[in-house]
């Protein structure tokens, strides 16, 4: 007879997984990984995931559910500790572009695939927007303190495709290693510059 899990178990085993699906799903692409294969990272039976995960999909919903929710919390953490709304917009930045250098394998499966039916997975879609939001939490700021003028949310997206563009280039060997970091604090001022408000 099975074992009764603990919700501790049941959380230590899908935490296990998540990591092991994280890294085969980055190195193979997800299409390429199957139940059978992360069951193997665990060495557990090939019908074990099945007791903690729906399917590969779900595993998928969660592996990146887990990254917008650290990725998000890194940029709060980084808009908190910093003083004037000018501070807030470097820390920010500085916190992007670190947190997607350090974890390559999390930012590429946050933002470089689709999920499919993503609607389906509520905690998915909310981690999502939470990290949306941190993109223009800090432009409000600066919007408030007068440093810059619009809308905020719209700010934020041209600051977060700009920083998004300048990692996606280094992590796919097109820039030099340490390039990124430069190429986005340039990009900001230049977008920074044009959102100055009017005399």
């Amino acid at each position: 007879m099975p074992r009764v899990l603990s919700q501790a178990d049941v959380a230590d085993f899908r935490e296990r997984l998540c990591e092991a699906a994280e890294r085969l799903f980055a190195e193979k692409g997800p299409d390429a990984v199957t139940m059978r294969q992360l069951a193997a990272e665990l060495s557990v039976s090939p019908m074990t995931p099945y007791r903690y995960f729906a399917d590969k999909d779900d595993i998928l919903a969660a592996v990146r559910t887990n990254g917008f929710n650290r990725f998000a919390e890194a940029l709060e953490q980084a808009r908190a500790g910093a003083g004037s709304p000018r501070a807030k917009g470097a820390a920010v930045g500085e916190a992007y572009v670190t947190f997607a250098l350090e974890h390559p394998h999390t930012y590429k499966l946050m933002f470089d695939l689709n999920q499919p039916h993503e609607a389906n997975y509520p905690h998915l879609v909310a981690a999502a927007k939470r990290a949306q939001a941190t993109m223009s939490a800090y432009v409000g700021d600066l919007v408030s303190d007068g440093v810059l003028a619009g809308e905020p949310a719209q700010i934020g997206a041209m600051f977060w495709a700009a920083a998004h563009r300048a990692v996606v280039l280094e992590l796919a060997g097109k820039l030099p290693p340490g390039s990124a970091r430069d190429l986005h604090h340039a990009m900001s001022s230049a977008i920074a510059r044009g959102l100055r408000p009017g005399p």
